[in-house]
């Protein structure tokens, strides 16, 4: 059987407690490895909001430009939908080919 002295006890068993409180102080599910992590996710979502802030802000001045500025809606017609005049005529070339 293995024995420790007095003294030597004395000290593994505070040593002991101070090294699980330490391991789930830093590897628990509330440790700072978790709180690291979770600052990590944070501040990637902080940045997607941002980013669809902007976003939409872009999406709200489409969205009264379509509706109030007959000219930008006339051109959106005409790009995405290739919408012309009745008195317009249409001339089409043929696509150069990129040489490598």
């Amino acid at each position: 059987m293995f024995y420790l002295p007095l003294q030597k006890r004395m000290y593994v068993v505070p040593a002991g407690c101070l090294a699980f409180i330490l391991f789930f102080t830093v590897f628990g599910d509330k440790g700072l490895l978790r709180i690291f992590e979770l600052k990590q996710d944070k501040s990637k979502i902080e940045a997607r909001l941002a980013d669809n802030r902007t976003e939409n802000e872009k999406l709200k001045r489409e969205i009264v430009a379509l509706q109030s500025d007959r000219r930008y809606l006339e051109s959106i017609a005409r790009k995405d939908f290739g919408l012309v005049r009745s008195n317009e005529v249409i001339y089409q070339f043929p696509q150069e080919e990129k040489l490598p």
